[in-house]
């Protein structure tokens, strides 16, 4: 069991895009013990509409199966700045205007989320982390950080790759479209804090068709019908509308659209060199695990990513879960992870 605790950083932080923060939290939540040299740190990274309650989510690294143990390693998940649950983000308050930043919120890179993070690790007074761990944008955030921090030893990424495609930025942006044709989004941002957003619900089904596999969806689904008005309502679509109606109810319209534009600045890259050259610096060991069945990022993308490293490691997961299987696929991962946690 775990709390969140919050760590308010009382520095100016001005972003990549000129936006100067004067003060801003950072929500977290920790497992186990920091030891005394202060060196047994695993480093975990949520995805898009998650929270740094790892537990719940990674509830697989969390078990006696796990290469994770509780007893020997201090496991720290932050939550993700520009988010909705701990950290500064659009809902939070402006210092200076007393007010909610609302649509005056920066879009943050995932080099600015970096940064804003290491503020947490130097206030505890971190020396060395065994591995960064994450999925999806975690994983994106996991590999930038490993290029700015000297103190990642090793890195577990998944269902990434090394920069947002054009197929993800797409995706993103029909998202986000979405989200702009809801009658309560007027230019700049969503201005009506207690309605249900139609646009985040409707953003959220286009996620889910990207989240999981045709495959899956068929064998879940079928043609079922549950119910015939007009026209006959299917098994699918009553598993859209809720998908998008339960995320309406936990988060928010214009946290969406900002970190959807986050994980579209993630390209290891950009103002470095090209790809090559940026991935050589990267010499700690790194293990991508790509899903075989990932519509959202493609397999091909780990294994790019993979090959560019020099102590890189490449695993493909064999699952019908598509995008998701990062967080339903344990029984595998933990393998994975405890063979790679075990080389030197």
């Amino acid at each position: 069991m775990s709390i969140q605790k919050t760590l308010l950083v009382s520095e100016t932080y001005t972003t990549e895009s000129g936006f100067v923060f004067n003060e801003f939290e950072l929500g977290y939540h920790s497992w186990g013990s920091l030891n005394e040299n202060a060196d047994n740190v695993v480093l975990i990274f949520h995805a898009l509409t998650g929270d740094s309650n790892a537990e719940d989510w990674f509830h697989g690294f969390f078990t006696q199966e796990s290469p994770i143990d509780l007893d020997q390693h201090y496991v720290l998940c932050i939550n993700t700045p520009g988010s909705c649950y701990g950290s500064t983000g659009p809902q939070s308050r402006n210092p200076q205007t007393q007010k909610a930043y609302g649509p005056d919120f920066p879009v943050l890179s995932i080099r600015d989320i970096v940064r804003m993070e290491q503020h947490l690790l130097n206030h505890l007074q971190i020396n060395s982390i065994q591995c960064a761990i994450g999925g999806s944008m975690g994983g994106m955030t996991a590999l930038e950080f490993a290029l700015i921090d000297p103190r990642i030893q090793r890195a577990f990424l998944m269902a990434m790759g090394k920069a947002h495609t054009a197929w993800s930025i797409g995706l993103s942006h029909l998202q986000r479209q979405a989200i702009y044709q809801d009658p309560h989004w007027k230019e700049g941002g969503y201005t009506a804090e207690t309605a249900p957003s139609q646009g985040l619900s409707l953003a959220r089904q286009i996620g889910m068709m990207t989240y999981r596999s045709p495959e899956n969806y068929e064998a879940k689904f079928g043609r079922d019908i549950r119910e015939i008005t007009k026209y006959p309502y299917y098994q699918v679509e009553s598993y859209l509308d809720y998908q998008g109606q339960k995320l309406n109810k936990r988060f928010d319209a214009l946290v969406y659209e900002r970190l959807t534009r986050s994980m579209d600045t993630h390209d290891i890259s950009r103002d470095r060199g090209s790809f090559k050259e940026v991935a050589k610096q990267l010499t700690i060991p790194i293990h991508v695990v790509g899903i075989l069945s990932d519509a959202l990022y493609p397999i091909s993308e780990q294994k790019d990513l993979a090959q560019l490293l020099p102590n890189g490691q490449f695993t493909a997961l064999d699952s019908p879960y598509g995008h998701d299987a990062f967080l339903i696929e344990f029984d595998q991962l933990t393998h994975i992870l405890s063979r790679f946690l075990a080389t030197t």
